[in-house]
């Protein structure tokens, strides 16, 4: 997208008969928030100039008594939103303090986006890191739940049944290829571009859209305006869609698999013809950065109870902290069908999206800077390559793997964590922040009762 001006913006407004500015904004764990101004002769130069503002501790930001902070539209994300029935001109936004200076929030995970990037020329010598997400997520026809003192429930309802082989179902099967088509009308008119989409493994309406290659930025705006986007469809077609990682018992669960690479002068980084997956030296290292802090990742590529019931054996659950070419266990693969150099890369699987999509790849991008910087070499880590099925390998011993549950994440952020600090991105008030709100979901969810837990101790 060109860059815009109030100009540009108010050009824009008088063209297509806006009436209403619509600002938008993740909260700390990534859900999304927005208000909703009418539009007058001035309100971009104002807002602009001053911001709306908002009380920060109800996104899960700063204590209470300090909360009071300022939105301001992010101009080149300017775009009509079809999902409402005023004409409605959307925006991303940042987020400043209240202060004298009106200084960035450092809590403000897509201004720590924003900020990554300029560490990559740095301490890599590249100029850009490149993102390709896979969206998984479930279609229901109905879905009702509820948690009170005395009741705890869930109940799906599903049009769609497969016996095994629902990877890649045809029409009439495939039930849903018309919702999806309309879903890549939404995400080009969004600026999204959609490689393909298909049926995925699940059995009971798993479904999968991957999207091109973005800068990080932008995939994190993506992602959150692909979930907007699917959301809103599923509403009006009266259908039910989750991205949650284990909706499910016994069938595959949803992960966001993220593939990168890194270019130098538009040439991608990674590539040496005839290393293994012509992947050199750089490529490597930043995969051992990766590796070497996949179990403090995780507090961010993973941060939900309900991610640990998909990463378990089976299913092709990326659990392994290892990489190679056709392990869909490791935690890294390369795939084998690309050709071209310039796409060259490596796709982290664990990921869902469950997460704060800014927060996930600014952790991985400086996970993989601090391997290059500190040279950790992926194979004498013990990392791999490993190509065959990692559950059969005999050497499954000296394999790391994912951490088990939430807690085991948040305990190894808290062990390992300066590898964030790298230019000043990440705060203690930040990591402090997000670790508290994790462990008060660890907190709520281990003290209610379940409802498989009166199947089996009800009656003992």
């Amino acid at each position: 997208m060109a860059v815009q001006t109030i100009q540009t913006i108010n050009n824009l407004i008088k063209k297509h008969k806006i009436e209403v500015i619509d600002l938008k904004c993740i909260d700390l764990v990534g859900r999304l928030h927005h208000i909703s101004l009418p539009v007058n002769s001035s309100i971009m130069k104002k807002l602009v100039a001053e911001g709306v503002g908002f009380d920060g501790s109800s996104y899960g930001f700063r204590k209470v008594e300090n909360s009071d902070m300022i939105m301001i539209p992010d101009l080149d994300t300017a775009v009509i939103d079809p999902f409402r029935d005023a004409p409605t001109l959307s925006f991303y936004t940042h987020i400043l303090l209240t202060d004298k200076n009106r200084t960035k929030f450092s809590q403000d995970a897509r201004f720590l986006a924003k900020k990554a990037e300029q560490l990559l020329k740095k301490f890599t010598g590249a100029d850009k890191s490149w993102w390709g997400p896979e969206f998984e997520f479930y279609i229901f026809s109905d879905v009702e739940y509820d948690t009170r003192t005395a009741t705890s429930f869930y109940n799906v309802e599903h049009a769609e049944e497969f016996y095994k082989r629902a990877y890649h179902a045809a029409n009439p099967f495939d039930i849903y290829d018309d919702f999806r088509d309309e879903a890549c009308k939404y995400f080009k008119h969004f600026g999204i571009d959609v490689k393909y989409h298909h049926h995925e493994v699940g059995e009971r309406g798993q479904q999968e859209i991957e999207t091109y290659f973005h800068d990080l930025i932008n995939t994190g705006d993506h992602i959150i305006t692909a979930k907007y986007i699917l959301f809103n469809l599923a509403r009006m077609n009266d259908l039910f869609i989750t991205f949650m990682p284990k909706p499910m018992y016994q069938q595959a669960g949803n992960g966001m698999h993220l593939h990168m690479y890194l270019t130098k002068a538009s040439k991608n980084a990674f590539y040496k013809k005839g290393e293994y997956g012509n992947i050199n030296e750089l490529g490597r290292y930043f995969i051992g950065g990766m590796l070497k802090h996949g179990p403090a990742l995780s507090a961010f590529t993973n941060p939900s109870t309900n991610s640990y019931k998909r990463l378990v054996p089976g299913y092709e659950a990326p659990v392994a902290m290892t990489y190679g070419q056709g392990n869909r266990a490791s935690a890294i693969r390369i795939p084998k069908y690309v050709s071209n150099p310039q796409e060259t890369r490596f796709e982290y699987r664990p990921p869902d999206a469950t997460a704060n999509p800014y927060l996930c790849l600014t952790a991985m991008l400086l996970a993989g800077i601090d391997g290059v910087v500190n040279k950790i070499d992926p194979v004498k880590e013990g990392f791999g390559p490993f190509d065959k099925n990692i559950q059969d390998d005999s050497g499954i011993d000296s394999i790391q793997f994912l951490p088990r549950n939430l807690t085991e994440a948040i305990d190894a952020l808290e062990k390992d964590n300066d590898f964030l600090f790298c230019g000043n991105l990440f705060t203690e008030e930040l990591l402090d922040q997000w670790v508290t709100i994790k462990k008060e979901e660890i907190k709520s969810i281990g003290t209610m009762p379940h409802p498989f837990e009166y199947k089996m101790y009800f009656t003992l």
